[in-house]
């Protein structure tokens, strides 16, 4: 497997960002109420990883230490407006109603994990990959959630009338804030339980590893991080 097949297999599998490693649950339960939402928030996120990705690895080694953060959020927040204006301009129902949470992409802990942890680290290349790979994972997971949401909630996918009305009475609750936990959790027991199987036929999924996840020992970019914890 290259170095490019496996950033793409990474945020998909070994890291999802939504059911491994656990991260961006705010827009994550806050907007997947329909796969639509779900969709349109990952595809957003997925656009600004990418091209945050490509300009931090760009400029990894003129950025100086002590102003990277703040360089990393100016990048990711000029990142995110033009997003926000795109969407506002060509899909105005969907801006509205993910409302805050597009310009809340500024300070997704994921697009700044993978800039702090991955992009300031590597090439271009790679860089560019990891945040597709990462992107299309978190898109994964939330359009999953609202899919199961909006089934269960409103017997719709996408909008479509998928189970009748004549039989079937939604389930409010899966519209509402405690149906995000419910299936977020039944999703992740999934994922778990899968793990277990493939370690039980002697095919386990590669424990996620890295930055943001503390796992220094496991980092292929342990040698020269900064950051490294101590033993």
């Amino acid at each position: 497997m290259n170095k490019y097949t496996e950033r793409l297999t990474n945020g998909l599998i070994k890291e999802n960002p939504t059911f491994v490693l656990m991260l961006g649950m705010c827009p994550t339960l806050a907007v997947t109420t329909s796969a639509m939402n779900g969709l349109g928030m990952g595809l957003s996120t997925t656009l600004v990883l990418v091209f945050s990705n490509l300009l931090i690895s760009v400029f990894r080694k003129v950025i100086p230490d002590g102003v990277r953060m703040p360089a990393f959020i100016v990048i990711v927040a000029s990142l995110v407006t033009v997003v926000e204006f795109l969407m506002k301009a060509y899909t105005p129902d969907l801006a509205t109603q993910l409302g805050v949470y597009i310009p809340l992409i500024v300070v997704n802990c994921i697009i700044l994990g993978r800039a702090e942890s991955y992009a300031s680290k590597n090439p271009i290349g790679p860089s560019i990959f990891d945040g597709v790979g990462m992107g299309l994972g978190f898109t994964f997971g939330l359009t999953c959630i609202g899919m199961i949401r909006e089934v269960l909630g409103a017997g719709q996918i996408f909008g479509a009338q998928v189970l009748s009305l004549d039989w079937f009475t939604p389930i409010t609750i899966f519209v509402m804030a405690p149906g995000a936990f419910l299936v977020l959790a039944f999703l992740v027991a999934i994922m778990n339980i899968v793990r277990e199987k493939m370690e039980a036929k002697g095919k386990p999924l590669a424990a996620p590893s890295g930055c943001l996840t503390g796992d220094c020992a496991g980092c292929s970019q342990s040698a020269m991080c900064t950051g490294k914890k101590s033993e």
